[in-house]
């Protein structure tokens, strides 16, 4: 800890928050015209990107062609049944999904190839002006955000005092949570006049989720700050990197956005380490395809990226959806759309892949992935409403639709297993009505297998294709192969990774397309806390979660297998992982059987051995702070007073929701059990979650729990 963190330790009980500073947030409408590009972009910048995108577009459209011909020549050579229609307009799609990206993994590599052409200027000399750090909070674990921002706010203050500050946003709503996280980010909170300031809010409304949080922070304070940087509570960012983005936005005042490429860092389990090995030898090749075509309509990941305040302000106020959810009412998944916004309103988006040093952590196990996908998915799917709305660049639909495919693309493919196998069950058990119209020829279905087998050999290479390219340009750069363990580790780790993917596969494909099924139903997923342990998962929990997964694969197998043996190899690749769904879901969680994997040196990332300065000082900083712990909300502030008073303090910072602030149910009724009760514990045992809620968030509510705490210590006699 700083001296300036023990001198703010001080000024426990005031508020940890600066004087406001409102920016407006006008709430913008679906359909709006597009403003001009305000970012001024050279001929030759204008050459690549249309290069770039007639690559793309051609590739895709060339590859996509080819598949569906080849497929049509697969089933018929003269013409082909109803179902065999469906079955290539299924394959027609999901080969156009895989062709698109091929077509930017190799346009991504050429890329690399080439970076002198993408130099991106900065600004020089002292920063024009400020930028806030925001960190939204979500019922998160505190110690991680705190060692954080520990680890980058003592380089930031020292190169640049006075021009960032870091704001924690807590959208906290569980008791026990909030008064845990302020157990720990009290400890953090730097006052105003430091170099580098540290402040924290909790929002006591959680309506419109993260999205609603930042505009929160927009309308209070934003006008202190020409630009904000959004983390996650994963995320962190090397402080020459912050800089660095900071310098960017300052030299291109026609940009809106920045996004930097997260790596995945700090992985121990196997499910993690392979989405980490994944993400840093194969993401590069994809990032530079996409930012390639992108220009300056590029998208935006919710995280990990700086934005022009008073341009959000203007433009991100996202519009409220008719209906109810899971389609309608506030959006879910906020970055895409505000990305579009922007660009509507005539910001440009830039994605900038070259910065190195902008980490984040993924979901542990198989479960928490399946888990975090259901609520991406909704909101993904909720992206149509956008796809038609007015004013949008053909970019910006392009964005919502890959993100749409994303999931669906899921369901096409278990469509097309399904079809498949159908097609082989009609034809073993259903009498062929060959004449089944008036012709002088037959309708024979043919299928000719030479060709299908060549056709399933190009379309593996299209898959396996970014992997290799991936494989390949980090083995070619020296020092990058020796940081995956060199190349036979490097090697071994790509292969690996493939054989994992190949089995994890149909286990997300089903899991997705029970999501879509489920949201189409009307099912809303809500906003459930991400799990940031280890993921480690018990036997009866991977059995409970996975038992219908593994009942369809080995239904389909069977199927299968009484049709004919070959249909059974041939849907090997589907049944199974699905079959083996529990074995491979329980392995995926828990450090424990990931470290196996770490000893072997398989899956190992660049960042593993050699970590950077940042993510070293963020372990040391983990390994050095104490555990709160898992005490109830009421028995912590009744026992640490100067909690209870900095508490107390930080709720003038929360304004009560309007609609509630004549009469509040829970309060009412946790003030009369609290009058009530005898001591903390018994009024600790009649509390509902809503009530200790509110209870806690009211001053009367806080006299009540001291003085139940005095009465229960002055109970406590020596010999107890």
């Amino acid at each position: 800890m700083t001296s300036e963190l023990s001198a703010a330790r001080a000024h426990a009980a005031r508020r940890a928050l600066p004087a406001e500073s409102p920016l407006a947030m006008p709430r913008r409408s679906l359909h709006e015209p597009r403003q001009p590009l305000r970012a001024r972009v050279s001929w030759g910048a204008r050459l690549r990107i249309i290069l770039a995108r007639v690559y793309v577009l051609g590739s895709t459209l060339a590859l996509a062609g080819y598949g569906t011909r080849e497929m049509y020549g697969v089933l018929s050579t003269i013409s082909i049944t109803p179902l065999q229609w469906v079955f290539l307009g299924l394959f027609s799609i999901n080969f156009t999904w895989i062709s698109f990206a091929f077509a930017l993994a190799t346009l991504g590599f050429v890329r690399s190839l080439l970076p002198r052409l993408w130099r991106v200027p900065e600004h020089q000399g002292e920063l024009p002006f400020r930028t806030a750090i925001l960190l939204p909070v979500y019922n998160e674990s505190p110690q991680r955000i705190a060692a954080a921002i520990i680890a980058m706010r003592a380089e930031l203050a020292e190169r640049e005092p006075g021009k960032y500050a870091f704001f924690i946003l807590s959208d906290t709503n569980q008791a026990d949570a909030w008064v845990a996280e302020e157990a720990v980010f009290r400890e953090v909170v730097v006052p105003e006049d430091a170099a580098c300031p540290v402040f924290y809010r909790r929002r006591a409304d959680n309506r419109e989720r993260k999205a609603g949080n930042i505009a929160d922070w927009v309308r209070r304070w934003g006008g202190d700050y020409e630009a904000m940087i959004v983390l996650d509570a994963d995320s962190i960012i090397s402080p020459g990197t912050l800089v660095k983005l900071s310098r960017r936005l300052a030299a291109a005042p026609g940009i809106g956005l920045i996004q930097t490429l997260p790596r995945i860092v700090r992985a121990r389990s196997l499910y993690g380490r392979a989405q980490q090995f994944a993400n840093q030898c194969y993401g590069p090749i994809y990032a530079g395809g996409l930012a390639a075509w992108h220009g300056l309509s590029s998208n935006f990941w919710g995280h990990n990226a700086i934005i022009r305040t008073r341009a959000f302000a203007g433009s991100c106020s996202l519009p409220l959806l008719k209906g109810r959810p899971p389609l309608g009412g506030a959006v879910l998944s906020h970055d895409f759309i505000e990305a579009a916004l922007l660009r509507r309103a005539g910001w440009g988006v830039r994605f900038d892949v070259d910065l190195q040093q902008s980490w984040e952590e993924a979901p542990p196990s198989l479960v928490d992935v399946l888990v975090r996908d259901r609520r991406w998915c909704q909101g993904n799917l909720q992206h149509s409403r956008f796809l038609f709305a007015r004013g949008l660049t053909l970019t910006s639909r392009l964005h919502l639709l890959t993100g749409i495919m994303a999931y669906a693309s899921a369901a096409l493919w278990l469509l097309l297993a399904l079809v498949g196998l159908l097609i082989a069950v009609q034809a073993k058990f259903v009498r062929p009505e060959y004449f089944a119209e008036p012709s002088l020829f037959p309708t024979w279905p043919v299928f000719d297998a030479e060709r299908a087998l060549q056709l399933f050999v190009i379309s593996m290479a299209v898959v396996v294709a970014p992997k290799v390219l991936g494989w390949f340009s980090a083995l070619a750069r020296i020092p990058l192969s020796l940081r995956f363990g060199g190349p036979i580790l490097l090697t071994l780790s790509t292969v690996f990774e493939a054989l994992l993917s190949a089995l994890y596969a149909p286990i997300l494909m089903f899991a997705q397309a029970h999501v879509i099924w489920a949201v189409l139903r009307g099912s809303d997923t809500g906003w459930k806390t991400q799990r940031r342990d280890d993921g480690a998962l018990g036997w009866g929990a991977a059995l409970r979660a996975h038992r219908g997964q593994v009942l369809v694969g080995a239904t389909l197998a069977l199927i299968a297998w009484s049709v004919d043996e070959y249909l059974f190899y041939w849907l090997l690749p589907i049944t199974l992982g699905l079959v083996l769904a529990v074995p491979l879901s329980w392995v995926s969680g828990g450090a424990g059987r990931g470290r196996i994997f770490a000893r072997l040196g398989l899956l190992r990332a660049p960042e593993e051995k050699q970590p950077a300065p940042v993510l070293a000082r963020l372990q040391d900083e983990l390994g050095a702070m104490p555990d709160p712990g898992e005490e109830p909300a009421l028995r912590r502030l009744a026992r640490d007073r100067g909690l209870l008073a900095w508490h107390r303090a930080q709720l003038a910072s929360t304004p009560a929701r309007p609609a509630l602030a004549d009469f509040n149910a829970p309060a009412v009724t946790a003030g009369w059990k609290a009058e009530h009760a005898a001591t903390l514990d018994e009024l600790g045992h009649w509390l509902n979650p809503a009530e200790t809620l509110a209870l806690i968030n009211r001053p009367s509510g806080l006299e009540q729990i001291q003085q139940l705490g005095d009465r229960q210590l002055s109970m406590v006699t020596p010999g107890q």
